[in-house]
């Protein structure tokens, strides 16, 4: 599967073919009080073989080879939140940001177990009303077996930019007893800043333990929460 291949599902579904495009529309600006139907570029997505597509809401349209999803209008800002959680194991690298942590124990994942570029880009998609990042890069494609994280986010901020936003504003919080990510909460930051795109300066990055509860406060696993809030370009 292409890195921005994509599955949609919903309560409803018809068989689709190779092509995507989600149709969208624009607004007139935040002080406006009604919202017009002007026409924005469509988001297109590649596919490798029929898959089932549906729509949660609006209608659906085939063509020839393609599928037309027409969204509800383009909002002048979208809020998304996103979550993951991995579990801690020996023998794995610790990645935490597309930085390389030292410690006993690493994420066991198919890609590189990057819990928070994983939570942001599930945030950012979440944000746009997409498929999250396991029906974008699932764990059964070898294409992803060991990736770099830094991938995902690419194709998040790719979309985002497609779909005309940008970032506003990114709050993360992690969650893990072990190790203390004091030493390195601004290199993570300053590079996922830098994977994004965006100022340092609305890239704000927390760390919490779990106060030795269930399996993270018992260092089994590792958690991120992620809010982003995107705006209208």
């Amino acid at each position: 599967m292409a890195a921005n291949s994509m599955f949609f599902t919903a309560t409803s579904s018809i068989l689709a073919k190779p092509m995507i495009k989600i149709q969208s529309f624009s607004t007139p600006s935040l002080g406006s009080s009604s919202f017009s139907s002007v026409l924005a570029p469509p988001i297109s997505v590649k596919l490798n073989s029929p898959v089932v597509v549906a729509a949660a809401s609006s209608a659906v349209e085939v063509e020839a080879d393609t599928v037309v999803i027409k969204a509800s209008k383009v909002l002048p800002f979208r809020v998304g939140h996103g979550f993951d959680l991995h579990r801690l194991e020996p023998g794995y690298p610790l990645i935490i940001g597309g930085i390389d942590i030292p410690f006993e124990k690493g994420c066991e994942a198919h890609s590189d177990g990057d819990v928070l570029l994983h939570c942001v880009v599930d945030a950012i998609l979440g944000a746009l009303g997409l498929p999250d990042i396991g029906q974008i890069f699932p764990d059964n494609d070898p294409k992803w077996k060991g990736a770099r994280s830094s991938v995902f986010i690419k194709e998040a901020v790719r979309l985002m930019h497609e779909a005309g936003y940008e970032l506003g504003n990114l709050d993360a919080t992690l969650i893990l007893q072990k190790p203390k990510l004091s030493p390195h909460k601004e290199t993570i930051r300053n590079n996922l800043s830098l994977l994004l795109g965006a100022d340092p300066s609305v890239v704000n990055l927390k760390a919490k333990t779990h106060e030795k509860v269930d399996s993270l406060g018992e260092n089994r696993s590792i958690a991120a929460h992620t809010v982003v809030l995107l705006m209208k370009k």
